[in-house]
């Protein structure tokens, strides 16, 4: 009898011990772009701002599980955020370019999210681009083309999740004129509340069962396709974190539930497109500052919380030296906007002068976004340069905007952001995406089977198996 009730109460305690440690609140932070390099750099820019050599560890490093994962596709060996996020959302491999489908672009396959939600947990999908980009895509859509953003949208009310964020709709219309409905007036007949801002939020949160937070209309209407870059940010623009801490009180109003949540700091991505390792570094403190918000949830409930950061690839080859064996990554903080910015305080310049843009006014602007002739000393070859980029673009009166992924931007806003980047040290191989290993970290109830190198395909299983998501 007594070996009996020693076996019942061990089974007890067991049962106990393991419904303890799952993950009924589980945080997914993807850094679209984001390779060992953007964070190692930010570390290091950070340390250099504090006058060392070292880094200043930011939050999300400080997880005591740290680990790399491989990026490669079903087709490429280098990765598009489509098939990279179907690959985090799903574990499935695919065809760049496709969204949670397989590589056969016809067979559908549904995300951790998915799965969260099957298992009667509150879900939430948020960015800080459009909601209808590729990674957030992925958790709810399935289309052959990254680029149908009005399926896309409609695949949004389909798979019904309890939250959504991002900057807008990319295509609220279908542009073919095959269907009618907006996908605005479509919100409220699938039971969605649309909030502009984060005031607005707080206004219409309480009442609403289904929320999607966009930025405000004014802001869409300057750049529907993003929240604006951290560089750039002004007193009332939307953040991500923001959104974060949107998303978390949205999915908490009943925690009986628990929730899972993915995050995607999308303009890390974007700026290395555009080779800007200012904005570049900024983006990941922005990130890791909405990481804090989730952090302050899991001190509160470390027993139950699982916060998982990892990439969908490495954006832009960034090589933290060129030659010389230092840094001078410091002289970033002199650039006070990002490419785009400075070329947008061209632009103005263009037009309040009808594009009769003096040396002198390119200067003065210089000097006070980049510190050029200021606290940043040009040699010659740096200042000559700059003049033939100014002379070819204003005085021909021919512009070729320098292109990149989601930007095009002014030339000699491109040439700036050249020569800084220079005296940082900081090289770039390329304008889009690398092969690189991408980190992973994380923290809390089953953290620790984030360990040894990964494939991008085995995180949502590992995320499953700590939550007790079922799954194919």
């Amino acid at each position: 009898m007594k070996k009996v009730s020693f076996l019942f109460v061990f089974i007890l305690l067991a049962t106990y011990y393991s419904f303890a440690q799952q993950a009924k609140y589980v945080f997914y932070f993807i850094g679209d772009g984001m390779g060992v390099n953007q964070v190692q750099g930010t570390e290091l820019y950070r340390g250099e701002l504090n006058g060392k050599i070292g880094i200043i560890p930011l939050q999300f490093t400080q997880f005591p599980y740290a680990t790399v994962s491989t990026t490669f596709s079903a087709t490429n060996g280098v990765t598009d955020s489509a098939a990279a996020g179907t690959a985090l959302a799903t574990g499935n491999k695919t065809k760049n370019g496709a969204i949670g489908v397989l590589k056969d672009l016809e067979t559908p396959v549904n995300s951790v999210a998915v799965w969260a939600k099957e298992a009667g947990h509150k879900v939430g999908i948020a960015t800080s681009v459009s909601v209808d980009h590729a990674t957030p895509a992925a958790f709810y859509a399935h289309v052959a083309g990254r680029s149908s953003y009005y399926s896309i949208g409609k695949d949004l009310y389909r798979t019904g999740f309890d939250f959504y964020a991002g900057s807008d709709f990319l295509e609220p219309v279908d542009k073919s004129g095959k269907d009618t409905e907006n996908l605005y007036d479509l919100a409220a007949k699938n039971g969605y509340a649309i909030a502009r801002g984060y005031k607005d939020y707080q206004k219409k949160s309480k009442k609403a069962d289904k929320l999607i937070l966009f930025q405000s209309e004014a802001a869409s209407e300057k750049d529907r396709y993003s929240i604006p870059y951290a560089i750039d940010r002004q007193k009332n623009d939307l953040t991500l974190q923001d959104i974060t801490r949107s998303a978390l009180n949205f999915l908490s109003k009943d925690m009986s539930k628990g929730f899972f949540l993915m995050v995607e700091g999308g303009k890390i991505d974007w700026a290395c497109h555009s080779n800007d390792a200012a904005t570049a570094f900024h983006e990941v403190e922005d990130f890791d500052n909405a990481i804090k918000v989730a952090y302050e949830f899991y001190m509160q409930h470390p027993d139950e919380t699982l916060i998982v950061i990892t990439a969908d690839h490495e954006t832009g080859g960034i090589v933290l030296g060129t030659g010389p064996y230092e840094l001078n990554l410091q002289v970033l903080k002199n650039q006070k906007v990002s490419e785009q910015g400075f070329t947008r305080i061209v632009n103005n310049l263009r037009m309040e002068t009808k594009n009769q843009v003096s040396w002198e006014s390119i200067q003065k602007a210089l000097k006070e976004n980049f510190g050029f002739w200021d606290t940043v000393k040009l040699n010659e070859k740096q200042e000559a340069r700059l003049k033939a980029v100014y002379e070819k673009s204003f005085q021909n009166q021919e512009v070729k905007l320098e292109k990149s992924e989601y930007a095009q931007d002014e030339p000699i806003a491109s040439e700036a952001k050249r020569i800084l980047n220079e005296i940082a040290l900081v090289g770039w191989t390329s304008g889009g995406h690398s092969a690189g290993y991408v980190p992973v970290f994380a923290i809390g109830a089953g953290a620790d089977l984030f360990q040894g190198r990964i494939d991008n395909t085995e995180i949502p299983f590992k995320i499953a198996e700590a939550a007790g998501y079922s799954h194919p």
